[in-house]
């Protein structure tokens, strides 16, 4: 396995080297299936945690078009030291941008509106070979933490 397909894949994930040459051995040094097996682990990692306290997290938000429409998200985590970390501040930007875009009316289909409204369930609007979902997961295994989108709003003209 070349040191540019691990460098390719820890710019991607974000993940330990440990952790993406494990994936890499056991797909054969296929990045596609490497991807693949980072995700379940990363699923994996969200189940194991997702009973854990939120005690800290960011608001992020997005505006768009001069103020026509802006959207404020809440992804809370267990601690201040992962708040105040830059990609996980970017991330709850990125869950707004997500909001103004595709004005999803639930988190996780609460309101029985089908999954297409539902934020977790949406594919992500910058990489739609991901849901929402999937991006949390992600930083759940990033940064060994519950995170979880509490709320959102959305406002429009």
């Amino acid at each position: 396995m070349s040191t540019e397909l691990i460098k390719e894949l820890r710019e991607a994930t974000g993940l330990s080297l440990g952790e993406i040459k494990k994936a890499l051995d056991e797909s054969g040094g296929d990045k596609e299936k490497a991807m693949v097996i980072l995700a379940e682990k990363a699923k994996e990692e969200a189940a194991k945690k997702a009973e854990r306290e939120l005690g800290a997290g960011v608001v992020g938000f997005y505006v768009y078009g001069g103020g026509m429409a802006a959207a404020m998200v809440e992804l809370s985590c267990e601690t201040d030291f992962v708040s105040k970390n830059e990609e996980f501040k970017a991330l709850a930007n990125d869950i707004a941008f997500q909001v103004v875009a595709m004005d999803p009316t639930s988190i996780n289909n609460e309101d029985g509106a089908g999954e297409e409204t539902a934020l977790l369930k949406q594919s992500f609007i910058k990489d739609p070979s991901q849901t929402i979902e999937q991006k949390i997961e992600g930083a759940i295994q990033k940064f060994g933490e519950n995170t979880k989108v509490k709320r959102f709003v959305r406002y429009s003209i």
